[in-house]
């Protein structure tokens, strides 16, 4: 759903992408071990044949906003990877479970027309009262809450925009699913969000399975290592003074044979039972050894001298090895081995905690985590056989934690939310609760929180033509209620979450680029606040056209305000900003339109191409290869500093750790991902990371204090330290350049150099250092 990018590759837009997806589905379909894997692989291959099949036939027009043949671009459609579209609506297909049910109780047909007409009588109108009423429905896709919308239309009297509306879903009556299912819960609190609902958190527990491996080695040192003394001290038994290389030097009598015989049983025994190790059947273990000397001998057979030789070398090892049986080394061991042995399985545990998981609503998230991942009571120990105070180790305890409910601010705190992607998942949840504050009536708000969570979930199509993804404000129920926001006190509210949620972004992931679909929801709220905030998405290099819209050079102009008259950033990337300024006010309202209708700003393109061709080789300048394209991406990304200055200058973010504090955190994630670098035959995409971190370990420099900066290198020089060589090896020359800059020159002098993603020669920081161990 992004305005100019996150487009995913053109090359996805033709037959063959398609054809190897669906390959690779059918491979999976046909060989893979696991069932559920194989179902869903089925399930792929019945999407892509649909994709083929609509390519083939006219169907489906990839690229456009409106890819499905006469379905307008409010139907939410099926999309695949690469945004391509199947041809079917999400809210297409059979009868939910719910829609027969309701035309079973409604007496009319089980089709989609006849129920589309009954929700429309007095009767199915007062169903829907109901459910707007009482809240309890959930809206998985936008077309879910059209009928409640004309519901709430037509109970507050806005009969003309109720029939209007009716009018626009007619045609698809009969196809798509107007109606939300009803739910028994009502929608969640607006102030907390969880990655995971409690049924989510169950599933990832019930498929973890016992793991052979552990119980092998639980096996191992509960059965066979005990039983493996007992066939030592036994043979110790022949041997003269107990001399392990002396063992059948005196002759067994009748007793020890008789012992040896219920041994013998008894390992037949232990083997039918405990078949997970197995290493007591290999003949050139110590345990084999001993077992078949005493099959022979009790059977009555004298050893040859190869086998006693093979006999008196296990028992010696053994005991070297491990101590004489009863002796104070070889009892602390196998009590170690024991406790080892008798710690419960994460299987086990996870049943447990399964347990305490089932009396929670499987919709909702966790309230409290630690009850649920509390050490075994006295009381489950009874019930389950585990041991008390036995601790859920925390491959158990993290699916629990992924369902917390709580702050967005505090799971990221906590760790529960890793990264600025799932960040982004998790926004619109707030954002959703946000927005609808903008409809004073209570039900209308609740409608409106559900359909913003539904909406964001719409996958972004394959667009090309610098087409935009449908906003929410384009669907017809959220246009037929427009004229009910009260946008005043709405527009407080949503500057507020804006200015909360840039800050967790910019401080809780720093030198991590905002994705694109957190960009949306930033946007989203910028535009309900009313604030000229310019927010960028990240542009597909592989499908660049060569142009950009012109909010690009209005984020440009932003950063000219905040960055502008020699600050350490605009002299690092040598950009004039006071020329970026002038063509910001020049061009403004005089952007071009192209033959597809989309404005375009033709003097920020030229400016980002000449900025990457500078210091190309000139065989490889403007070449239209996906290098090529990336570099003047790079460059508007560099222009704009990627959204940074339009949260601070505009947004008005001021992160409490400090603009010092980021710029050391950014350099952390340099490090970090400079590291990756070292050793990988394809670090490109891993270079582009670094390059990202560093741009925003420049910007946040640049707010430093002139104390905060100078103190800046004996940070980062300690930072570096906690890094292999390797690392400070290969940024060496970028610290140096930003070192230059600091003191007046510039990054590319001398040792020093310019660090940036893309380039269509060699980029210096990939070969490995030659000092590297």
């Amino acid at each position: 759903m992004n305005d100019d990018a996150d487009q995913q590759h053109l090359a996805e837009a033709n037959p063959g992408y398609a054809s190897g997806q669906l390959a690779r589905a059918f491979s999976t379909a046909l060989a893979h071990e696991d069932p559920d894997t194989r179902r869903r692989a089925g399930e792929r291959q019945r999407a892509w044949r649909s994709v083929l099949a609509g390519m083939a036939n006219g169907l489906l027009t990839i690229g456009s906003r409106t890819p499905v043949r006469d379905l307008p671009a409010w139907v939410t459609p099926e999309v695949l990877r690469g945004g391509l579209a199947t041809g079917a609506p999400r809210a297409g297909g059979p009868l939910t479970e719910y829609e027969a049910e309701a035309a079973r109780r409604a007496g009319v047909p089980r089709d989609r027309q006849a129920l589309f007409a009954y929700w429309l009588s007095e009767d199915g109108l007062a169903q829907l009262y109901e459910l707007l009423d009482g809240g309890r429905y959930e809206v998985t896709v936008p077309e879910e809450a059209a009928l409640l919308t004309v519901a709430w239309l037509a109970r507050a009297g806005e009969t003309d925009a109720a029939l209007g509306l009716v009018e626009e879903l007619a045609p698809f009556a009969g196809r798509l699913r107007f109606t939300p299912r009803p739910s028994t819960r009502r929608a969640p609190d607006s102030d907390a969000v969880h990655r995971r609902t409690v049924a989510e958190a169950g599933e990832r527990l019930a498929i973890r399975r016992t793991s052979e491996a552990v119980e092998t080695q639980r096996e191992a040192l509960a059965v066979w290592q005990p039983f493996g003394d007992e066939l030592l001290a036994h043979w110790l038994e022949t041997a003269e003074a107990g001399q392990p290389t002396r063992v059948l030097t005196r002759a067994p009598d009748a007793a020890w044979r008789g012992h040896g015989a219920e041994l013998l049983r008894r390992y037949r025994d232990l083997a039918g039972r405990h078949t997970y190790c197995t290493k007591h059947l290999k003949p050139k273990e110590n345990l084999a050894i001993l077992r078949g000397a005493l099959e022979e001998t009790v059977a009555g057979r004298e050893l040859d001298a190869r086998r006693l030789g093979l006999l008196r070398h296990a028992v010696t090892s053994m005991v070297r090895r491990r101590g004489l049986p009863g002796s104070a080394r070889l009892v602390a061991l196998r009590r170690e081995q024991a406790a080892q042995a008798a710690l419960p399985s994460h299987h086990a545990l996870a049943q447990l905690v399964l347990r305490r998981l089932s009396g929670l609503d499987p919709q909702a998230g966790v309230a409290e985590v630690a009850p649920l991942v509390a050490d075994v009571s006295e009381e489950e120990a009874r019930e389950t056989g585990l041991p008390a105070g036995a601790v859920v180790p925390a491959c158990v305890r993290r699916p629990v934690e992924a369902a917390w409910s709580a702050p967005l601010s505090t799971l990221v705190e906590r760790g529960v939310v890793p990264s600025a992607e799932v960040l982004a998942e998790l926004v619109p949840q707030l954002v959703a609760a946000t927005t609808a504050q903008a409809y004073p009536d209570p039900a209308l708000r609740t409608l409106a929180a559900a359909h913003h969570r539904a909406f964001a979930g719409r996958r972004s199509l394959l667009l090309l033509n610098l087409q935009r993804q449908v906003r929410a404000e384009e669907l017809p129920w959220v246009r037929a209620v427009a004229g009910q926001r009260a946008d005043g006190a709405a527009g407080a509210v949503s500057a507020v979450a804006l200015r909360q949620l840039g800050e967790l972004a910019v401080q809780g992931f720093p030198g991590t680029i905002l994705p694109n679909p957190l960009v949306r929801e930033l946007s989203l709220l910028a535009r309900q606040a009313e604030l000229d905030a310019p927010l960028v998405e990240e542009l597909a290099a592989d499908i660049f056209m060569g142009t950009f819209t012109p909010k690009f050079l209005a984020a440009a102009r932003v950063a000219a305000e905040l960055l502008g008259g020699g600050s350490l950033y605009e002299r690092y990337y040598a950009i004039d900003y006071r020329a970026v300024h002038n063509l910001a006010i020049a061009e403004a309202g005089e952007a071009l339109t192209t033959s597809y209708g989309a404005r375009t700003s033709p003097g920020f393109a030229k400016l980002c191409v000449e900025r990457a061709e500078a210091g190309s080789s000139r065989s490889r300048r403007g070449d239209g290869s996906v290098a090529a394209n990336g570099k003047v991406i790079e460059q508007a990304q560099i222009l704009t500093t990627h959204n940074l200055a339009t949260l601070v200058h505009r947004v008005g973010i001021a992160p409490a750790a400090g603009w010092a504090e980021l710029a050391r955190r950014s350099f952390v994630t340099v490090c970090r991902l400079t590291g990756r670098v070292h050793g990988n035959p394809r670090p490109l995409s891993t270079i582009k990371d670094v390059a990202y971190a560093w741009r925003q370990l420049v910007f946040h420099l640049s707010l430093c204090t002139p104390g905060e900066r100078a103190r800046m290198p004996g940070r980062l020089s300690e930072e570096l330290a906690r890094h292999p060589g390797h690392v400070a090896g290969r940024l060496a020359p970028a610290l140096t350049g930003l070192h230059q800059v600091a003191e007046g020159g510039r990054a590319d002098e001398g040792a020093g150099r310019l660090l940036l993603g893309w380039t269509t020669d060699g980029h210096w920081l990939r070969p490995d250092p030659a000092s590297a161990g």
